[in-house]
């Protein structure tokens, strides 16, 4: 006699993302255990629970292939002033914020992915100029206990800051060295990185140095560089870099850092060089049309893809001016790509959906446990209610999916066939504790910051065409 499965989904659509792509209408998903087990059309088979409500669209969980740990807190403090804001996130995370800060964010970013279905992600543990927060790892481990808590999948990067050093951390300014937050660094890959069977994964992250960098300070950002790579080949973490642009990749292939599992984000501006050493090393792209480096530059996705270049989709979230919905990162990338080459027809919708679905964990190296809907992946599974206004009639799923839909519109969320919310409802987290406790944090990093006026926005940009304190520096444009 066949056994029933554990979980039985009805579905209207499931679009699979798999090899043939297919995308099938009237089906049903079977899941055991932490694995798919079946995908079929027709008569289902016995399960020990069944879910059969009308309208549903699945997906594979979406993949955030880069956002940042701390912004959720800091949001768009300095209203507008991007020098202003870039200080604030080091004062703050180099200085006053406490391991509860980093959990209460992180509880806060993953509430946000869950109701999104956002099922992975990579996370930066600080950010702004490159502030990363490995003093010590608390931080790191606070970060990691809420990935577990959430039941979702999270790619923590750590490393060290940018030159010089000693870095000053904490409320005392305490000096640590390179060496030491490198130290950090290998204590946490050793105790948290297994993402597809713990969920917490580790990535290791260096700073982007330019060719002009290289001239004033060569020997160090080689010692590092060398230091990183061994890292890396000692542990097989994957690696990834922040705000690439303008020849910077060609640098990062020079000091012998990028591999397949190499990730880097934004790349925008790229030289034949930077198109030559992806080719060369088949390190891949993280695109980020909705942050603030793509307005400042251009990362060419279309020629990227082209030129055999793996592409993936990251938020850049959670601060100062974009979440991590993921559905409004792919409309976004296509009218952005589209409006430049003023072609509806560049970067399809389908394409914009394996941006952060299969080319996503191809780039993270997990493409042969999620990423798509398949039977012996990981049940990571979100599903759409797709009988609403806005997604109807039901047919073209991919034109709804990735032009109509919005996180609010995702109904139920499977990671490692675990529901974790169903109709909406998440019954292992206390929104109203984890939103109160986002507010507390917040509240005292901004005070023991002495940056409270920060967070109140003026009256200057009514009935204006532009902000007059508009400045935006880019991470890492000098030393």
């Amino acid at each position: 006699m066949t056994r029933s499965h554990d979980l039985l989904i009805h579905c209207a659509t499931i679009i699979t993302v798999d090899t043939d792509r297919r995308v099938i209408e009237g089906g049903w998903i079977a899941v055991d255990a932490d694995r798919i087990a079946a995908i079929g059309t027709g008569e289902p088979p016995a399960a020990e629970r069944v879910i059969d409500r009308p309208g549903l669209i699945a997906l594979p969980g979406l993949i955030d292939a880069h956002s940042h740990s701390g912004h959720g807190l800091v949001r768009a403090a300095g209203d507008g002033d991007g020098d202003l804001w870039f200080k604030l996130c080091e004062e703050i995370y180099a200085g006053v914020a406490t391991p509860e800060f980093w959990r209460a964010e992180a509880r806060l970013a993953q509430m946000e992915r869950l109701m999104g279905g956002v099922t992975t992600a990579v996370s930066l543990l600080g950010g702004g100029a490159d502030v990363m927060r490995t003093d010590t790892p608390e931080a790191g481990d606070a970060h990691c206990a809420a990935t577990v808590e959430s039941g979702l999948r999270t790619f923590m990067a750590v490393g060290p800051g940018r030159l010089p050093f000693p870095k000053m951390f904490g409320p005392n300014r305490t000096p640590v060295s390179f060496d030491e937050q490198m130290e950090v660094c290998a204590d946490l890959v050793a105790r948290h990185d297994d993402v597809v069977n713990r969920r917490t994964g580790v990535a290791l992250i260096l700073p982007v140095y330019s060719s002009a960098h290289m001239e004033d300070h060569g020997p160090e950002i080689r010692r590092m560089s060398t230091a990183m790579r061994a890292l890396q080949d000692r542990t097989g973490t994957i690696f990834t870099q922040d705000g690439h642009r303008s020849g910077t990749i060609a640098v990062a292939r020079d000091l012998g850092l990028l591999s397949p599992r190499a990730a880097l984000s934004h790349s925008v501006d790229l030289t034949p060089e930077d198109f030559e050493a992806l080719r060369e090393t088949g390190a891949t792209i993280i695109h980020n049309p909705s942050a603030i480096m793509s307005i400042i530059g251009r990362c060419p996705v279309p020629e990227l893809l082209e030129a055999g270049v793996t592409v993936s989709l990251g938020s850049d979230a959670g601060a100062p001016d974009r979440g991590f919905d993921m559905f409004r990162h792919m409309a976004q990338a296509m009218h952005y790509h589209r409006r430049h080459f003023r072609d509806p027809s560049v970067l399809p919708d389908a394409k914009a959906l394996e941006l952060c679905t299969i080319d996503a964990a191809r780039a993270l190296g997990v493409a042969d446990q999620i990423g798509s809907l398949e039977v012996g992946k990981k049940a990571d599974i979100i599903f759409l209610n797709g009988r609403q206004p806005h997604l109807w009639p039901p047919v073209m799923a991919l034109n709804r999916i990735t032009h109509f839909a919005n996180a609010a519109d995702v109904d139920t969320v499977l990671v490692d066939g675990q529901v974790l919310m169903e109709e909406r409802e998440i019954h292992h987290l206390d929104l109203d504790g984890i939103l109160g406790d986002a507010q507390t944090e917040a509240d005292q990093a901004f005070t023991a910051s002495g940056r409270l006026e920060t967070r109140h926005e003026s009256q200057q940009s009514w009935g204006k065409s532009r902000r007059e304190n508009g400045a935006y520096r880019v991470a890492g444009s000098d030393v």
